[in-house]
Protein backbone atom coordinates (compact mmCIF):
# COMPACT_ATOMS: atom_id res chain seq x y z
CA UNK A 1 0.00 0.00 0.00
CA UNK A 2 1.44 3.35 -1.08
CA UNK A 3 1.16 6.25 1.34
CA UNK A 4 1.87 9.96 1.30
CA UNK A 5 4.49 11.56 3.51
CA UNK A 6 3.09 12.37 6.96
CA UNK A 7 3.13 15.91 8.31
CA UNK A 8 5.87 16.50 10.89
CA UNK A 9 5.92 18.90 13.83
CA UNK A 10 9.39 20.22 12.99
CA UNK A 11 11.19 20.90 9.72
CA UNK A 12 14.67 19.75 10.70
CA UNK A 13 15.74 16.16 9.92
CA UNK A 14 17.22 14.07 12.73
CA UNK A 15 20.23 12.88 10.71
CA UNK A 16 19.13 9.26 10.13
CA UNK A 17 18.93 9.72 6.34
CA UNK A 18 22.40 11.29 6.31
CA UNK A 19 23.84 8.48 8.43
CA UNK A 20 22.30 5.80 6.21
CA UNK A 21 23.69 7.62 3.17
CA UNK A 22 27.17 7.66 4.70
CA UNK A 23 26.91 3.95 5.54
CA UNK A 24 25.86 3.27 1.95
CA UNK A 25 28.80 5.28 0.62
CA UNK A 26 31.43 3.61 2.81
CA UNK A 27 29.94 0.14 2.36
CA UNK A 28 29.86 0.58 -1.43
CA UNK A 29 33.53 1.55 -1.41
CA UNK A 30 34.49 -1.43 0.78
CA UNK A 31 32.47 -3.80 -1.43
CA UNK A 32 34.17 -2.36 -4.51
CA UNK A 33 37.56 -2.93 -2.88
CA UNK A 34 37.03 -6.51 -1.68
CA UNK A 35 35.19 -7.68 -4.81
CA UNK A 36 37.67 -5.89 -7.06
CA UNK A 37 40.38 -8.19 -5.72
CA UNK A 38 38.40 -11.03 -7.33
CA UNK A 39 37.94 -9.16 -10.62
CA UNK A 40 34.27 -8.46 -9.84
CA UNK A 41 32.26 -5.28 -9.67
CA UNK A 42 29.51 -4.93 -7.07
CA UNK A 43 26.91 -5.03 -9.88
CA UNK A 44 28.39 -8.26 -11.28
CA UNK A 45 28.45 -9.83 -7.82
CA UNK A 46 24.81 -8.84 -7.30
CA UNK A 47 23.86 -10.27 -10.69
CA UNK A 48 25.66 -13.56 -9.96
CA UNK A 49 23.89 -13.73 -6.58
CA UNK A 50 20.50 -13.07 -8.18
CA UNK A 51 21.10 -15.69 -10.88
CA UNK A 52 22.16 -18.22 -8.24
CA UNK A 53 18.93 -17.66 -6.32
CA UNK A 54 16.56 -17.38 -9.29
CA UNK A 55 18.21 -20.09 -11.45
CA UNK A 56 17.19 -18.48 -14.75
CA UNK A 57 16.10 -14.98 -15.63
CA UNK A 58 15.65 -12.74 -18.62
CA UNK A 59 17.95 -9.75 -19.08
CA UNK A 60 15.14 -7.37 -18.01
CA UNK A 61 14.43 -9.37 -14.86
CA UNK A 62 18.13 -9.45 -14.01
CA UNK A 63 18.38 -5.68 -14.44
CA UNK A 64 15.44 -5.07 -12.13
CA UNK A 65 16.67 -7.45 -9.42
CA UNK A 66 20.27 -6.19 -9.70
CA UNK A 67 19.17 -2.56 -9.33
CA UNK A 68 20.71 -1.40 -12.63
CA UNK A 69 19.29 -0.11 -15.89
CA UNK A 70 18.41 -2.57 -18.67
CA UNK A 71 21.13 -0.99 -20.84
CA UNK A 72 23.77 -1.49 -18.12
CA UNK A 73 22.55 -5.03 -17.57
CA UNK A 74 22.89 -5.79 -21.28
CA UNK A 75 26.53 -4.64 -21.32
CA UNK A 76 27.27 -6.47 -18.07
CA UNK A 77 25.70 -9.70 -19.36
CA UNK A 78 27.84 -9.55 -22.51
CA UNK A 79 31.00 -9.10 -20.43
CA UNK A 80 30.05 -11.86 -17.97
CA UNK A 81 29.25 -14.24 -20.81
CA UNK A 82 32.58 -13.44 -22.50
CA UNK A 83 34.35 -14.32 -19.23
CA UNK A 84 32.46 -17.60 -19.01
CA UNK A 85 30.58 -16.70 -15.81
CA UNK A 86 27.08 -17.10 -17.29
CA UNK A 87 25.37 -18.84 -20.17
CA UNK A 88 22.53 -17.57 -22.32
CA UNK A 89 19.87 -19.80 -23.80
CA UNK A 90 16.87 -18.93 -25.96
CA UNK A 91 13.47 -19.74 -24.48
CA UNK A 92 11.96 -22.78 -26.17
CA UNK A 93 8.57 -21.06 -26.52
CA UNK A 94 9.65 -17.44 -27.11
CA UNK A 95 12.56 -16.86 -29.47
CA UNK A 96 13.03 -13.28 -28.25
CA UNK A 97 13.41 -14.28 -24.58
CA UNK A 98 16.91 -15.26 -23.51
CA UNK A 99 17.39 -17.05 -20.19
CA UNK A 100 20.55 -16.42 -18.21
CA UNK A 101 22.19 -19.02 -15.96
CA UNK A 102 25.35 -19.25 -13.89
CA UNK A 103 28.11 -21.41 -15.32
CA UNK A 104 30.27 -23.58 -13.06
CA UNK A 105 32.97 -20.90 -13.27
CA UNK A 106 30.44 -18.20 -12.36
CA UNK A 107 29.22 -20.23 -9.39
CA UNK A 108 32.79 -20.73 -8.13
CA UNK A 109 33.46 -16.99 -8.48
CA UNK A 110 30.22 -16.23 -6.64
CA UNK A 111 31.33 -18.46 -3.74
CA UNK A 112 34.60 -16.52 -3.50
CA UNK A 113 32.62 -13.28 -3.62
CA UNK A 114 30.27 -14.55 -0.90
CA UNK A 115 33.26 -15.30 1.32
CA UNK A 116 34.69 -11.81 0.76
CA UNK A 117 31.35 -10.12 1.50
CA UNK A 118 30.77 -12.31 4.56
CA UNK A 119 34.18 -11.28 5.88
CA UNK A 120 33.31 -7.61 5.29
CA UNK A 121 29.93 -8.01 7.03
CA UNK A 122 31.63 -9.74 9.94
CA UNK A 123 34.05 -6.83 10.34
CA UNK A 124 31.25 -4.29 9.99
CA UNK A 125 29.13 -5.99 12.67
CA UNK A 126 31.98 -6.94 15.01
CA UNK A 127 30.90 -4.51 17.72
CA UNK A 128 27.22 -5.41 17.52
CA UNK A 129 26.08 -8.35 19.63
CA UNK A 130 24.64 -11.43 17.97
CA UNK A 131 21.29 -10.80 19.65
CA UNK A 132 21.19 -7.24 18.26
CA UNK A 133 21.97 -8.29 14.67
CA UNK A 134 18.57 -9.89 14.15
CA UNK A 135 16.85 -6.78 15.49
CA UNK A 136 18.99 -4.53 13.27
CA UNK A 137 18.16 -6.67 10.22
CA UNK A 138 14.43 -6.48 10.99
CA UNK A 139 14.59 -2.70 11.49
CA UNK A 140 16.45 -2.19 8.21
CA UNK A 141 13.88 -4.31 6.36
CA UNK A 142 11.10 -2.21 7.94
CA UNK A 143 12.81 1.00 6.82
CA UNK A 144 12.98 -0.39 3.29
CA UNK A 145 9.29 -1.32 3.33
CA UNK A 146 8.35 2.13 4.68
CA UNK A 147 10.41 3.97 2.08
CA UNK A 148 9.08 1.79 -0.72
CA UNK A 149 5.50 2.62 0.27
CA UNK A 150 5.96 6.40 0.06
CA UNK A 151 4.46 8.25 -2.90
CA UNK A 152 5.81 11.75 -3.51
Amino acid sequence: MKKNLPAVAHDKPNGIAYLIGRIDHVLSRRLRDCLGLLGLTAAQYTALSVLDTQQQLSNAQLAERSMISPQSANEMVKAMEARGWITRQADANHGRIIHLRLSAEGRALLHRGDAAVAQLEHAMLAEIGLDQRGELHAQLRQLLRSLSAIVL
